[in-house]
């Protein structure tokens, strides 16, 4: 509704404090889930052409287009086809694409998906970067992890409702610090202890939350007689915890 695909059924969408109208979309940046790249269009031609649609000259279109390849370590793509390049480029294409124009607000859905670990983390410093310098974000992710990494605000959606919204940090705070992680070598038999109401146990590393009321001291005085403890930290539940207990473990959005 805000890039003006859907109509509202009902209620009024409103961009930079005015109704919406298509030319509000120049200051709008978009990701979509769906690639909407030209498969036999070679890469800067396409930058250029997405530039161009959002009101930039093909001179500085294309100059922005090298400028951000070289940014996104895809410098060596812009000569090929898109069709030639891996999907994890290609994010990187559209990703891109959604910021050429220098928008104000910026709306991606799934920015991480088909990127390995290190052009995640490339993506990741890049949205700080351009919150830091006041653009307005808005990404949807089933990726937790990444969420507590990079937002301020959150909406949880289970089956097309909001289940929880609001403040990242505040909501975090108002759970119970009854978590613990534990790396550990030797016997995982303090896993058993009555301190724990759930434990995770990865090789060595254990994902812990306690019974109410549950004594870490307790449990932590049990670990050292079993076992090698280097590390034993009490953490707040993390958000993707938090999601499955809002929604009672049907989660579906």
């Amino acid at each position: 509704m805000m890039m003006g695909i859907t109509l509202p059924d009902s209620g009024r969408i409103r961009l930079f404090g005015k109704p919406f109208e298509r030319k509000s979309l120049e200051r709008v940046g978009y990701l979509p889930e769906e690639r909407g790249l030209y498969k036999k269009m070679k890469v800067l031609e396409q930058l250029v052409f997405f530039g161009q649609l959002h009101g930039l000259t093909a001179e500085e279109a294309r100059k922005r287009a090298i400028e951000w390849a070289k940014r996104m370590e895809i410098a060596d793509a812009l000569p090929k086809k898109t069709e030639e390049l891996s999907k994890g480029m290609q994010q990187k294409i559209q990703f891109i694409a959604s910021l050429l124009h220098d928008p104000g607000i910026i709306v991606m859905d799934e920015p991480f998906a088909g990127l390995d670990p290190v052009n995640a983390v490339l993506v990741e410093r890049t949205l700080l970067e351009l919150k830091d310098q006041g653009k307005a974000i808005l990404f949807s992710t089933h990726r937790m992890d990444q969420v507590e990494k990079l937002c301020d605000s959150i909406c949880l959606i289970n089956n097309g409702e909001a289940v929880l919204a609001g403040n990242l940090r505040e909501i975090k705070a108002s759970y119970e610090r009854n978590h613990v992680i534990v790396e550990f070598e030797g016997s995982s038999d303090f896993l058993n202890s009555e301190e724990i109401a759930e434990a995770r146990n990865f090789s060595g590393h254990a994902e812990i939350r306690l019974k109410e009321h549950g004594n870490a001291q307790k449990l932590l005085h049990e670990a050292v007689r079993v076992a090698t403890i280097y590390r034993f930290e009490l953490v707040e539940p993390s958000l993707e915890e938090i999601f499955i207990q809002t929604v009672g473990g049907k989660a579906d959005a």
